[in-house]
Order: C-alpha cells, then structure tokens, then sequence
C-alpha cells in the first residue's frame, strides 16, 4: 500500500487521539501488520495480556516494510507522548538506541527470565545493543523461501526446483502454460527481498557478508554483482503486468487461490496460507530459494520498549516484556504468524512442517555462521544505505539500468550514503 501524505495525516491523527485516550494500565502498541495472518498473530499477544487485566490501545498503520509506522512513531515522540512499545526491525532498533534516554529498560525482566541464555547473540545485537535489553524479541522470520502452489505444479509437472537453473526452468514452463509464474509486488522492499536471494544464490556467504552487510565496493561493484542483478532480470521475466505496487499479501493470494505458481517472500507469507485453511504439503510447498542452500537470511521482530511516566503504565509495560517471551506466547504467536519462536529453548513439536524445517536450518546456518541479516530489512546496514540500495534494485528491476550499470550504482549509491 503506498502511503499518501493524506492518509499519513489521518494515520498520525488517529495514533495521537489513542495516545491521550489510552488508560495508565493500558498498553499502546504501534505496528503494521495489518495483513489476515499477520493480525490474527497479533491477537494472541492481544488476548494474552487482557487475561491479566491489560487493556489493548491498538495502534496499526498500514505498510509491509514499516516505513510509514516509523513516521507515525516520530511524530509519537516528539510530541512527548511515545506509545508503550512498537514493532520494529534491525537498524532501526539501533537508531532509536543512540537517540539518548528515550527507551526503557528491561533488564529486570530479562534477568528473571534469562533472557541472556535463551535468546540468540545475532538477535541480541539489536534487542540489547549495550548493557540494557531495551526490546523483546518476537520471532526470527527468514526471508529466503519460495511459496509454491503444489496442485498447480502437479498439474504442469513440475518438481521441487534444487538449483537457480532448475528454478527458471520451472518458472518457464509455468509460464509457457499460461500461468502467473511468479506472483510479485513491485515494491522497493519487496525487490530487494528477492535481491537478498539473488546475491546469495551468486556468491554463497562470504559474497553476501563483503557485498551486503561489510559494503566492500569491490564486492558491491564486481563481477559476481553483476551476475546477481543479471539472476533479476531473469526473475523480471516471470511476473505479471500488473505486479507494481501490488502489497505483499496479495501477490502470496494468488498463490493461494491458483492464479499464480510461485512467490518469492519471507516466511510471514506462511501466515496468509495458514489464515486461508491451505496445508503445507499438500496445497503448498515452502523451499529456500534454489541455489540459495545451506544459507539463510533473516530478520526479528521485535517490540522496542519506550520510556513510560508512571509506574503503572511501566508495570504494564513489564508485563508485555514477559508474555512476549513466555515459552507459551513464542509457540502460539509463531503458530499463527509463518514465523520460529526468538527462544532457543522452545519446542517446535507443535508446529508445523515449513517452521519445523525452518527452526532446523535457522540452528544449522546460525551454527556453521551461515545465518545472515537480510539486507532488505534492515538488518544487515543501516537505513540510509538500504534505501539507497533499495533505488537501485528497483530502478534496475524496471528496467531503467541494464545490469553492469546497476553494480557500477550501487557502489556510488552506498558510498553517498555513507
């Protein structure tokens, strides 16, 4: 959904009229998923906290990637009203963190509870940036999977795809059928999601760590770049005509309701096919991008928690802090949402098949140093190098750059915004 000042306007309005409705033991949550599984998610998080008498000020402002929450959440603060906790991502967790004393603590809590023990170190570089736990962890999505309509691929008689080269040969004969190939939303972040699969279907890990997360301009400007953006133009092949500005949830329905046979999207795709009744397995399959192996990219959810007036609106606060780590929310929360639990000590018994082969590779590529912040949320750099990558991916992927070109931008991208 593209944000218009307007709709901004009214957004902010709405968000700043719940903030001086909102009761001292109430928590006011702001976030973006507004999306069918992404809010049916947040329902768990909803009701758990009413059960211990803790009202609900909900807080959504549309968006996939969060940009226009953020907006939201600046006007919050600088209005000397920030909301109890909001939904945040990576880099952005570290910018409010530099930003003086403007984040709550958590340590309390988080020494009770353990959180030091159970939580990953690479989650941890952002939940508790220094001395202090200032957020709780929600989730780890990964975003290097594909969603595939597997009625559909039966049909053309197409297998599970293990290499790039087995992949574009299915997307092809996908489309030679008649089909929506690849179901995509021409978004900037939802580019970038398939650029993150790309670069590392080139060059593996260490190609990814030089390129997107050191910045290397060798790496951003080489050889293997190129032969990432040229894996791009392949993709590009294989979308619709009506893929701009198409939001995330509806390009993983047309997968769902049979109009196209693959999407490219992280994990919280899994939500929509879940929310919609469809079985992993046998009405969809979920696979990490081929090429893209033993290597995961990822990124956290996590709930940042704001400096509070009173006691008790910071006792609420507490509360949230530990329901949201509680063994039990981490289950149930990522049941629902297509995501795995933040806690290392949870069981994945109760999930389903693509979060119990997630929660395994997730722990293998974490082991082998194989588990990588995704670039295109946030968590491999920060956000003035993102969104200048972010222009060149999409002005590359709409045709505007041929492919040498694009490397040769992106190394005068990131330098300038550095």
């Amino acid at each position: 959904m593209k944000f218009s000042a307007k709709a901004g306007v009214s957004a902010l309005a709405i968000s700043l009229a719940a903030g001086a409705a909102a009761q001292a033991a109430d928590v006011e949550v702001l976030h973006w998923w507004t999306a069918g599984g992404e809010a049916a998610a947040l329902n768990v998080l909803k009701e758990n906290l009413e059960a211990q008498g803790i009202g609900w000020q909900d807080m959504p402002v549309a968006g996939g990637g969060g940009e226009a929450a953020m907006t939201a959440l600046r006007a919050r603060v600088t209005a000397g009203d920030p909301p109890t906790a909001v939904q945040m991502l990576g880099f952005d967790i570290l910018d409010w963190a530099n930003q003086g004393e403007v984040l709550a603590n958590l340590n309390d809590v988080a020494a009770e509870e353990n959180w030091d023990e159970v939580i990953p170190a690479a989650i941890q570089k952002f939940s508790k940036p220094g001395e202090n736990w200032i957020a709780a962890p929600v989730n780890v999505h990964s975003t290097n999977w594909v969603w595939a309509n597997k009625p559909m691929l039966d049909e053309l008689g197409i297998a599970e795809p293990t290499t790039w080269d087995e992949f574009i040969a299915a997307l092809q004969k996908a489309k030679d059928a008649g089909k929506v190939a690849l179901a995509h939303g021409g978004q900037p972040w939802q580019d970038a999601t398939m650029f993150d699969s790309a670069v590392l279907a080139t060059g593996g890990a260490e190609f990814y760590q030089k390129a997107m997360i050191d910045l290397d301009p060798e790496a951003l400007g080489g050889k293997q770049m190129v032969q990432a953006f040229d894996k791009m133009s392949q993709l590009r092949e294989f979308v619709d005509d009506n893929f701009s500005g198409r939001d995330w949830n509806l390009a993983s329905a047309m997968v769902i309701n049979d109009e196209a046979a693959f999407q490219i999207m992280g994990d919280w795709a899994k939500g929509e096919f879940i929310n919609a009744g469809k079985v992993p397995g046998t009405d969809f399959l979920c696979f990490r991008v081929p090429g893209t192996g033993d290597f995961v990219t990822f990124n956290s959810d996590q709930f940042v928690m704001f400096q509070q007036s009173d006691e008790e609106a910071t006792a609420a606060q507490n509360a949230m802090a530990s329901a949201i780590e509680s063994p039990e929310f981490q289950i149930a929360f990522n049941k629902v949402k297509g995501s795995v639990p933040a806690r290392t000590d949870v069981s994945g018994d109760e999930l389903d098949d693509c979060a119990k082969k997630g929660m395994e590779q997730l722990a293998a590529a974490s082991e082998s140093g194989n588990l990588l912040g995704s670039m295109a949320h946030g968590h491999a750099n920060p956000a003035a190098v993102k969104n200048a990558m972010y222009d060149v991916i999409t002005a590359h992927f709409n045709g505007e750059y041929d492919s040498q070109t694009a490397a040769e931008e992106m190394v005068n991208a990131v330098e300038a915004a550095q």
